[in-house]
């Protein structure tokens, strides 16, 4: 590990402990914390054969520090959500929209890296396939929230679904993460386009269709390319 990886994993221990501390409910703060108890140490261990860019891990220490306070606080009393209640106007804490536009905007580019590097993929490929993974792990994420809900206390559960009283709230959760990892996307779409010289080659390229001509049959799959 470099310094600077082990400056973010001090960061990210000084944020859990903080959090660990007193949180509002304990048992809200466990089941918050069990994906964390998964996600991290995969992290850690992959990042020993399959290293990320410093800017991946970085992104990605963020966002836990934001899942963390919103651990700490219960996602529907964090006081900064308060104040994105009043500045937009709405009748509820707006943390956990918040935490869930930055799953898709701070974790879109390491799932990008990720994808670009085991595939290689070029051009429209790599920006589309990354942001619909991304909105992909955000569904994902909703399902286990109702599996959890349903095996757990009422209170706990209601506490730890954060809906606050929306009925459309996992379909604005899974739309806030669309947008942010579409953000991030045209944002390395348009920073590759001004530094990537065959940029608009691999993109052109990528609409191709490569194989046998239009119109043979690959008989031993018996499919018509």
């Amino acid at each position: 590990m470099s310094r600077y990886h082990l400056f973010l994993i001090f960061v990210f221990i000084f944020a859990w402990v903080w959090g660990a501390l007193n949180p509002y409910s304990r048992e809200e703060w466990l089941l918050e914390n069990y994906l964390v108890f998964i996600f991290v140490p995969i992290v850690l261990i992959t990042g020993r054969y399959f290293r990320l860019s410093d800017f991946s891990y970085t992104l990605i220490t963020i966002f836990l520090m934001l899942h963390i306070t919103g651990a700490h606080f219960t996602y529907e009393k964090v006081p900064f959500g308060y104040f994105l209640e009043n500045l937009m106007g709405e009748t509820r804490n707006m943390y956990d929209r918040l935490v869930h536009f930055a799953f898709g905007f701070l974790l879109a580019y390491p799932i990008r890296e990720v994808f670009v590097r085991i595939t290689r993929a070029k051009g429209i490929w790599g920006y589309y396939i990354p942001f619909d993974l991304t909105l992909s792990l955000s569904a994902i994420y909703e399902i286990i929230e109702w599996i959890t809900v349903r095996n757990v206390s009422q209170a706990a559960g209601i506490t730890f679904l954060g809906a606050q009283g929306d009925i459309w709230d996992s379909q604005k959760d899974m739309f806030a993460a669309a947008l942010g990892a579409l953000l991030a996307m045209l944002i390395i779409f348009i920073i590759n386009s001004r530094l990537n010289r065959s940029f608009l080659s691999e993109l052109k390229e990528s609409f191709k269709i490569n194989g046998n001509n239009s119109g043979k049959t690959d008989k031993s799959a018996g499919d018509t390319w």
